[in-house]
């Protein structure tokens, strides 16, 4: 992983994702997205692995991709407020630092 991230360390990749993310509504916004898409991801796997699985009359496929969609329209919703666009825009890397730097705020270190 270090060969793709470049030079810097964890703690700086978050830092810079920080710095991106001032905004009280855009840290609200992406608290709550940035673990919806990670959840969609193992709700969409389910779906393909168990096809015929239903919950709540809702197969899992659905379900993983209504909690994608809401996932990424709260993180351009917070991005709005901020008045900048997401970082991935300017490095995709940064789509692999959004849940080290959820992990790092639920720890109070971000």
């Amino acid at each position: 992983m270090s060969g793709l991230m470049g030079d810097r360390t964890s703690e700086q990749w978050i830092a810079q994702y920080a710095s991106g993310h001032q905004n009280s509504v855009n840290r609200i916004c992406h608290s709550f997205g940035i673990p919806m898409i990670a959840i969609s991801l193992f709700f969409a796997a389910a779906g393909f692995i168990w096809p015929g699985h239903f919950i709540m009359n809702f197969g899992l496929k659905q379900i993983g991709l209504g909690m994608l969609l809401v996932g990424w329209i709260l993180q351009f919703v917070g991005h709005a407020f901020e008045h900048t666009w997401p970082e991935f825009f300017h490095d995709p890397r940064f789509l692999l630092v959004g849940l080290r730097w959820w992990f790092a705020k639920m720890r109070g270190k971000a």
